[in-house]
């Protein structure tokens, strides 16, 4: 289940955004709302979700939570955007990583 997370998530959304890869949820952040989708499969299903809900293009990143360690990684085939200098699937910019895991964990650390 995709859910649209604005603010902190609930057990119960974590819960069921980890029903599809059990371990851990694929996400698409993006940085310029501070919002992020989880849950789907891919990452860009969660990402279609949230051009849908206004979000840019540009602004939308993949990420993955693993909620048991705590983690977060930077890579999805949604990141290939030569035309925004990321020419491969892990976010380049260390400054860039920094605000995704910032909202990642803003929204879904325990």
């Amino acid at each position: 289940m995709i859910h649209v997370i604005w603010s902190k998530a609930t057990q119960q959304q974590i819960g069921e955004m980890l029903e599809s890869l059990q371990t851990y949820i694929k996400l698409a952040v993006d940085v310029h709302r501070r919002v992020l989708a989880g849950g789907a499969a891919l990452h860009a299903d969660c990402e279609e979700v949230l051009l849908e809900d206004g979000s840019e293009q540009q602004d939308v990143w993949g990420a993955d939570w693993f909620p048991e360690s705590r983690e977060v990684q930077f890579q999805s085939l949604i990141n290939i955007r030569p035309k925004q200098g990321n020419r491969s699937m892990l976010v380049a910019d260390p400054r860039l990583r920094e605000k995704i895991e910032a909202i990642v964990r803003e929204r879904l650390d325990m």
